[in-house]
């Protein structure tokens, strides 16, 4: 296993026309990592579109908590931190995981496309558009963590291992996780984690995904107006339309799709718009498409149409573990789970905590987030041992005093 230390300085991105927020430096690390396995190639696309149906799922089960609520989050980032977790999973507790995370195989395909998913995520950026994504281990130098789950999120991630004092010192331990997550997304997320959450902590799972892309075709500024907007609670509210453009639509199940490209046509928004009645419309409407009704979509986009898109600029963050338990890997989070592939001392999951920014402009989107999957250990972390294992002193003393009343050298304890 390879130890590397890493530095880097990170400088401001403006993004949307306004400018972003101060950019710390990420925090010199010694990272350890395992041996990435170059896996044969495969195609990225069946995680795709598992990350999208797990996405959907997450949406929609978390619009129902909080039907009035501006909800922004990364299925990619989630999938990706629990996918770390996954990889150290066993028997019912990775069944369960990986039918919530829609995966479409196991084993070593599956390890192949993780691989490709990286390196694809990881080759995004071009002229115009900005796209980083990062993974990383976080454990207590205290407890044990496997090689062969070091060398499985090497090969499927790309992520090392960093030691972190989650027992000794959670304010640190936060202070470092927090620092490389800003430094990541650009200061967009300048806190994911707080002491609280990580003290008890044995290891935390992090993704970081930041997003800066120019439109293929820029909205003019000149062209947007205020206009009505019927919120989810029923009011009605004045929102700043972006109007213009010819973009593709298509429709399927009573939904509108629109996609706007970004430059040099990799990436690309869609702008889903649900039946105007029915589900999805009201206060409270949840709707949210079937994953094969959004792949229609996708493969029948045709013609053109001018749009009157809204100005956004959201924030959200959440801890997802009731969501995820109610989606059904609810195992993952009890002491009945199975992550001794990670290490013999790992328990369960104990948080999962996402953070997004998604700012929509007339230059194009700036977004950002951060997934943290936090694992307990098996029992109360024991606290570091100091092992009197070669010839040592005793001295008893009147602590009032200091008056030395016994001295001795052990120099072989089997002898008396």
């Amino acid at each position: 296993m390879a130890s590397v230390t890493l530095a880097a300085g990170l400088a401001a991105v403006a993004g949307c026309g306004s400018s972003g927020p101060s950019v710390p430096s990420a925090p010199v690390l010694t990272v350890s990592r395992g041996v990435a396995a170059r896996e044969p190639a495969a195609s990225p696309r069946p995680l795709g579109a598992a990350d999208t149906a797990f996405g959907l799922d997450v949406l929609g089960a978390w619009c129902r908590t909080s039907p009035a609520a501006n909800l922004v989050l990364s299925p990619s980032s989630l999938a990706s931190g629990l996918g770390m977790a996954y990889l150290g999973a066993g028997g019912a507790t990775a069944a369960a995981m990986a039918r919530t995370l829609h995966l479409p195989t196991t084993g070593s395909v599956l390890a192949a496309q993780l691989q490709a998913r990286s390196a694809t995520l990881r080759a995004l950026s071009g002229p115009g558009v900005t796209v980083t994504s990062s993974d990383q281990v976080w454990a207590d130098p205290g407890l044990t963590t496997r090689t062969s789950y070091l060398n499985a999120v090497a090969t499927g991630y790309r992520a090392g291992v960093a030691r972190v004092p989650f027992s000794r010192d959670p304010d640190q331990a936060a202070q470092q996780i927090n620092r490389t997550i800003a430094a990541a997304t650009r200061g967009h997320i300048p806190q994911l984690l707080t002491p609280e959450l990580v003290r008890g902590l044995g290891w935390v799972l992090t993704d970081a995904l930041y997003l800066d892309a120019d439109w293929a075709s820029p909205f003019a500024a000149s062209n947007t107006k205020p206009g009505p907007f019927r919120t989810a609670a029923g009011g009605q509210v004045q929102a700043k339309f972006m109007e213009g453009g010819e973009y593709r639509q298509a429709g399927a199940a009573g939904w509108t799709a629109v996609a706007l490209p970004y430059r040099g046509q990799r990436l690309t928004m869609m702008a889903l718009l649900p039946p105007a009645t029915g589900a999805g419309t009201g206060a409270g409407g949840c709707a949210v498409p079937t994953a094969s009704a959004l792949a229609a979509m996708t493969g029948a986009l045709a013609g053109g149409v001018t749009i009157g898109l809204p100005k956004i600029n959201l924030s959200t963050e959440s801890d997802l573990e009731d969501l995820l338990s109610g989606l059904g890997m609810g195992v993952a989070f009890t002491p009945a789970a199975d992550f001794t592939g990670l290490s013999p001392q790992a328990c369960c999951i104990g948080l999962v905590e996402q953070a997004a920014t998604l700012q929509v402009g007339e230059k194009g989107t700036v977004a950002s987030a951060a997934t943290a999957v936090g694992m307990e250990p098996t029992a109360a972390m024991a606290p570091p041992q100091v092992m009197f294992d070669r010839p040592y002193l005793l001295l008893v003393t009147d602590t009032g005093t200091g008056e030395p009343l016994f001295l001795a050298r052990v120099a072989d304890p089997a002898s008396s």
